[in-house]
């Protein structure tokens, strides 16, 4: 039954994930400016490494990187303030093209971001950032590596280069830059700061329909995922009711399970749980011990009482909506302690035993009354 329920898990982690879809995110700025280090704050990984991506027409200088939930699109070989033009004439065809194509592949915000402390915002980049809007492309102002003080003072010189940019009234999302320090400095003391409020510009900026993928590749801003997850447990447990409308057979309860799959994969995916290790873990959740030895997750109704426990038993919609709606709680409830690292092993796995015992845990207390295994 592991076997078979393990391929179920990875077939529809694989569909979740055509379905979140893709966040492109473009970033331009002066050499040296630190976009590597924001995006890799942002997104949580090593992301924006020198010499990824595959150029987006031929012989083009911009890059287009995938990543799972996340698309770079970046530079290589051209300044900002001497290329210019070509730059943008690149871009404008790119733009061109991409619009004949899927929401996915295109660009949905752009970041250009300036240093700080660098004290100037040169015409050429205000020119470079209203002819972005003109391609339709909505501009966030990043002003990264920007010090603080004692008492968490910014710079006064960030402030007012970040005060001159406001007064320009360039067609930027808020009409103002967002100041960042991405990378904690132990050596300095300086600590990050910044990025949650870029991010929400970021939301604020990006298409509704990309808002999915944007909070699955995200890492900042966990209370995000957790919110999506539960309208993603609301959703099910609400398909769930539906489906038994009229009520299952306890023999046929299996119907219910592609849809706790498919909300447990999306889970998954909202967290950036790994396939292999999503997959190990959803077995030892929702596989509970019996007499028999393992049973599949829809055994799990057994721990529940007058749910299908006598010959011809059925399951109405209230069970299995309240069923669905436990099981995305503890399942919840796993991931984002694996994410957190609590549930790992001394090789670095997730431990099958704690993943069990906390999906259980969980699922009794959001279901009481079960009966102990």
């Amino acid at each position: 039954m592991s076997d078979w329920f393990t391929d179920a898990f990875r077939t529809e982690y694989e569909r979740q994930l055509d379905l979140l879809g893709r966040f492109n995110l473009a970033l331009f700025g002066k050499t040296g400016v630190g976009k590597s280090t924001l995006v890799n704050a942002i997104f949580g990984e090593p992301v924006a490494a020198t010499g990824i991506g595959e150029p987006v027409t031929h012989d083009s200088h911009l890059y287009l990187d995938h990543r799972g939930r996340l698309g770079l699109l970046d530079t290589r070989g051209l300044e900002i303030g001497r290329d210019d033009r070509q730059l943008l004439k690149e871009l404008e065809a790119y733009v061109r093209q991409m619009r004949r194509g899927p929401l996915e592949d295109q660009i949905h915000v752009v970041w250009y971001c300036v240093r700080g402390m660098d004290r100037r915002f040169e015409p050429f980049e205000a020119e470079f950032v209203r002819r972005l809007d003109a391609l339709g492309l909505p501009v966030v102002v990043v002003l990264t590596q920007v010090p603080r003080g004692v008492g968490g003072q910014l710079h006064p010189d960030a402030i007012a280069l970040a005060q001159h940019i406001t007064g320009l009234g360039l067609p930027i999302v808020d009409g103002h830059p967002y100041l960042t320090y991405a990378l904690e400095d132990p050596f300095s003391g300086q600590s990050s700061y910044g990025l949650t409020a870029l991010l929400d510009a970021t939301f604020r900026g990006a298409p509704q329909a990309v808002h999915a993928a944007l909070t699955a590749a995200q890492q900042v801003d966990r209370r995000r995922k957790t919110v999506l997850a539960r309208r993603t447990i609301a959703g099910a447990a609400a398909t769930a009711a539906a489906t038994a409308a009229t009520p299952i057979p306890f023999s046929d309860a299996t119907v219910l399970v592609p849809l706790q799959l498919g909300m447990m994969a999306r889970i998954a995916q909202l967290h950036q749980v790994p396939v292999d290790r999503a997959a190990l873990m959803a077995v030892a959740s929702t596989t509970v011990a019996t007499q028999a030895g393992r049973a599949s997750v829809s055994s799990l109704l057994k721990l529940i009482p007058g749910a299908g426990t006598v010959a011809g038993g059925a399951i109405g919609a209230a069970v299995a909506s309240s069923f669905t709606y436990a099981m995305g709680e503890a399942w919840l409830s796993v991931v984002e302690r694996t994410a957190a690292g609590t549930l790992r092993g001394l090789d670095g796995l997730p431990d099958t035993e704690q993943v069990r015992a906390a999906f259980v845990e969980e699922f009794r207390r959001r279901m009481p009354g079960t009966r102990r295994t």
